[in-house]
């Protein structure tokens, strides 16, 4: 079964902006993309730049190192959608932001 684990409160990650947390012993992103969060594996599958750090437009994010985006819906890369990062369950409580590993 899974974990839910509180990572942070909805406000400590304003509207089209990511965070980086720990959970479990993962380095995960957690993105707020108009009011719904996501969360995926922090390490882009091309050079492990940190996504979380990347520009975030609608739904996709790019990576700060080359480029690379990726759905943070889906984890899927928009160069090649064989590529994927993993993504996690979220879940709001209140104001509280909990990611699933």
């Amino acid at each position: 079964m899974a974990t839910l684990t509180k990572v942070a409160k909805t406000s400590d990650i304003p509207t089209g902006t990511g965070k980086v947390v720990e959970v479990g012993g993962k380095t995960v992103a957690v993105f707020n993309c108009e009011g719904t969060f996501y969360a995926i594996d922090n390490t882009c599958k091309h050079r492990g730049g940190p996504l979380g750090e990347g520009s975030l437009s609608e739904t996709t994010v790019t990576c700060p190192w080359h480029g690379w985006e990726y759905d943070v819906k889906t984890g899927e890369c928009a160069m090649d959608r064989s590529v994927k990062v993993q993504k996690f369950d979220v879940k709001v409580e209140g104001d509280d932001i909990l990611v699933s590993l």
